[in-house]
């Protein structure tokens, strides 16, 4: 049985067994003619809009806190509201270091972008204190990789934060009176006001995405066409070598790792942390566990989930995964694993992609941090 009934092994049935772009197809021996057409299809597919060139950054506040330079930033894209991000570097760090995009989580709290990976302030906000907690073990980790010798950029993307759709701005819908909350930017904002706007958020979603698809782009290609642009300005910086960028995140910063680390060669080294299952995984058992920010139409018929994150290969790659993730079939998480190890054994490099497992729910937790940390030092400070 199947969470679409009677009709899942015939949904899964209309997939090829192997995707017509899978390296892991006999057909393709060379990797560079291999990765120019599946990066092509990829590309044609996920539909990622034309934002322009690196944007405009803004410098809103520099200080010192936690034994960093902060500095606050924004850019203005073609749409919508002003991008906040955060830049964190070890205090008095001298010449050009290693580049790290650390992406937020989704975790059904658009409210919140930067603030949920990050800690600029002695006092935060009760529910980002609680997110931290649950998701990180009290960790704002990207702190913590900077203080290893990182410039590590956070920034809000699209619907998140500084970028989330303001309710005020919506019309058309049905009103739902006993939804009030605040469009403000104080982060004082009650909470109660946030969770609300979380919950409205949430059910927004579908609403987006059908807007997204009749516009004739998709959820992960914004999400790309944003992260390239912060990845953009990350690059540009005097104080980071451009040869040495990596990106990583949890979960929906997971899920954004697969399409950016996939689909743009600037990224060096990758972890992907709580995303990654089969296609079948979301036909059958999970689609429901999940956000519409996942999905690219027609993409299963060439290549499999985890193959987008694949198509970086031979650059390297880090997978974590907790064995009691509610979100994904722990049997199809390990298909995953073995399709990125067929990937980068066929390539020649098989050292080039690891993969480790955790126990417990949903998470990055510090022991899975320490692993990512390792991992881009092994790669990005040599």
């Amino acid at each position: 049985m199947s969470i679409i009934g009677k009709y899942g092994p015939w949904a899964t049935s209309l997939r090829p067994a192997l995707g017509k772009l899978s390296f892991r197809n006999q057909a393709w021996n060379d990797i560079r003619t291999w990765k120019e057409q599946a990066l092509a299809k990829v590309k044609e597919l996920v539909a990622s809009p034309d934002i322009g060139t690196t944007p405009a950054v803004r410098t809103e506040k520099k200080y010192v806190f936690d034994g960093l330079d902060i500095e606050e930033l924004s850019w203005q894209l073609p749409y919508g509201n002003r991008t906040r991000a955060a830049v964190l570097k070890p205090v008095n760090s001298k010449g050009r270091l290693p580049g790290i995009l650390a992406l937020h989580d989704h975790g059904g709290k658009k409210y919140f972008g930067v603030d949920k990976i990050t800690r600029t302030a002695a006092q935060q906000h009760p529910l980002i204190a609680d997110h931290q907690q649950s998701d990180y073990e009290g960790r704002a980790w990207a702190n913590d990789i900077a203080k290893l010798g990182y410039v590590v950029l956070v920034h809000d993307t699209f619907t998140f934060g500084s970028r989330r759709v303001r309710y005020d701005d919506v019309e058309g819908l049905p009103t739902v009176p006993h939804q009030v909350f605040s469009d403000e930017e104080d982060p004082h904002v009650d909470s109660q006001y946030i969770l609300a706007y979380n919950q409205w958020a949430a059910e927004h979603e579908h609403i987006m995405s059908k807007s997204l698809f009749s516009s004739g782009t998709t959820w992960p290609g914004v999400f790309l066409a944003e992260d390239q642009a912060a990845l953009s300005v990350l690059a540009e910086r005097d104080d980071v070598d451009p040869e040495k960028l990596g990106c990583g995140g949890l979960s929906g910063g997971g899920l954004r790792t697969v399409y950016l680390a996939g689909m743009d060669s600037r990224i060096k080294c990758a972890v992907c942390a709580g995303f990654m299952s089969t296609w079948d995984d979301f036909i059958l058992h999970k689609s429901y566990t999940h956000t519409w920010m996942t999905y690219t139409p027609l993409l299963p018929n060439y290549l499999e989930f985890p193959e987008i994150l694949g198509l970086r290969v031979p650059l390297p790659t880090l997978v974590l995964n907790n064995n009691q993730d509610e979100l994904y079939t722990l049997s199809e998480m390990k298909k995953a694993d073995r399709i990125l190890q067929d990937v980068y054994a066929k390539a020649g490099v098989p050292d080039h992609f690891e993969s480790a497992y955790y126990e417990g729910p949903h998470k990055l937790d510090i022991q899975m941090q320490q692993k990512a940390f390792d991992w881009f030092g092994r790669w990005l400070r040599v």
